[in-house]
């Protein structure tokens, strides 16, 4: 079967992609938190929500290539609240070790014609039509060419090579809304191409859109699951809504097609901002009267999350597997909100938002403190993929038609950002 790009979900307000290459840069962090850094959970009991970020340039170490040298084997401090103590927990997968102090959360966006972009959208077959900005008619490419550069360290060069041979045998899943899918492709994208065409396919399967590289036994694969708990939103086309259900803690149905997966990441957000209580069902969607009671979103939120927790503790062996969760993904809906004087939005923006202590208010801090006491207590390491920051700077990494200045701010492209944040889709 051919991949299925679903319709667009609805939600509070009108969503637009990421682009490509910030979704690409949010797949590249994810496959540096895989094979070389540390587990991203030991930094949760910092106060992870916003640090205040530097404002001068920051000055990276020298580049390490990912893979060289003899590196041993990479210990996470993993640090608990309550009676629990910190314990040491060797990573599988990782190849190298992150450098003292490195925060990839925490740096700045810097412009390179060199480096970057890493691949070109019509590059990869495999990115969905929203994701496309030149084929919607985007004049400028200045989006293409921002790398994100953290504080007091570099990222390791992309090494599609070593990161398919880090997959030999191996089965990674992304599991969530738009966003992980625009990783998804965005991670696929940049190693399609290492891959003989032959020795290469992409199927969809309802939920699950499955990538194997033949030649290594290994599946990328993406799963629908906007609350990661059942809910009326599940179907991975027709998922548009207005009154949204979830129904508590039931993610077994979804779980199933977890199981066995060597490397799972996580996310939910967008679905969860309709501005109202959320509506929890008690018994079944099947049941003619439905039991439905309403939550406040975060006690919601930390519910589902811990179910998920849960679930990691009893299926998957942190001797053997990884864990992760990706934080939320901001909107650019007004450009007041980042001192633009004019009644726009993020249409027609060409240049990441410079002031490095901005924080949208489209993004809930409430959200990110019941991520960090979720994740923090877990008794299986689950490295949280703080994306949230870098991505409030890049109000030029929206998937746009540039032809029609009514756009939504909210879903990105694939080539800027993740490649464009790898945040794909309305969500």
């Amino acid at each position: 079967m051919k991949p299925q790009h679903g319709a667009a979900g609805g939600g509070h307000g009108r969503r637009t992609p990421f682009l490509t290459s910030y979704a690409l840069t949010l797949a590249f962090i994810t496959f540096v938190s895989v094979l070389y850094f540390k587990d991203f959970s030991s930094t949760l009991h910092q106060p992870f929500l916003h640090h205040p970020p530097p404002r001068h340039r920051p000055r990276p170490r020298p580049h390490v290539p990912m893979g060289g040298g003899k590196a041993g084997p990479v210990v996470a401090e993993k640090k608990v609240s309550g009676s629990r103590s910190a314990a040491a927990v060797s990573l599988p997968f990782a190849v190298g070790r992150a450098a003292a102090g490195c925060d990839v959360a925490r740096g700045e966006w810097v412009y390179d014609e060199v480096a970057r972009p890493l691949y070109q959208e019509e590059e990869c077959p495999y990115i969905q039509p929203q994701l496309t900005c030149k084929a919607h008619g985007r004049p400028d490419t200045a989006y293409r060419h921002w790398r994100w550069q953290p504080r007091g360290c570099s990222l390791p060069s992309f090494n599609a090579t070593l990161m398919l041979e880090m997959l030999r045998g191996k089965r990674m899943l992304f599991v969530g809304d738009s966003l992980n899918r625009g990783q998804y492709v965005s991670l696929v994208c940049l190693l399609h191409r290492a891959i003989p065409e032959s020795s290469k396919s992409m199927e969809t399967f309802d939920s699950l859109t499955v990538f194997r590289a033949k030649d290594y036994n290994a599946t990328i694969e993406f799963y629908w699951a906007p609350f990661l708990a059942e809910s009326n939103s599940d179907d991975a086309v027709v998922h548009r809504v207005t009154d949204r259900i979830v129904r508590g803690t039931a993610i077994e149905k979804h779980a199933k097609f977890w199981k066995g997966a060597d490397v799972v990441v996580f996310n939910t957000y967008l679905w969860w901002m309709t501005g109202q209580k959320m509506k929890i069902l008690q018994n079944s969607f099947e049941d003619k009267n439905k039991d439905i009671k309403e939550m406040e979103t975060e006690d919601a939120y930390g519910m589902v999350l811990n179910a998920v927790a849960k679930w990691v503790e009893n299926n998957m062996d942190p001797k053997s597997s990884r864990a992760f969760f990706v934080t939320m993904s901001p909107t650019h809906t007004q450009s007041k909100d980042w001192g633009d004087k004019s009644d726009g939005n993020c249409y027609n923006q060409t240049t990441p938002i410079k002031d490095l202590s901005y924080w949208g208010p489209g993004t809930s801090k409430g959200l990110m403190r019941v991520i960090g006491e979720v994740f923090s207590a877990s008794k299986v390491p689950v490295g949280v993929v703080n994306i949230t920051q870098l991505s409030e700077y890049r109000k030029d990494a929206h998937t746009q038609d540039s032809r029609t200045p009514g756009t939504s701010c909210s879903t990105r492209s694939s080539s800027s950002l993740e490649r464009r944040k790898n945040l794909g889709f309305e969500n």
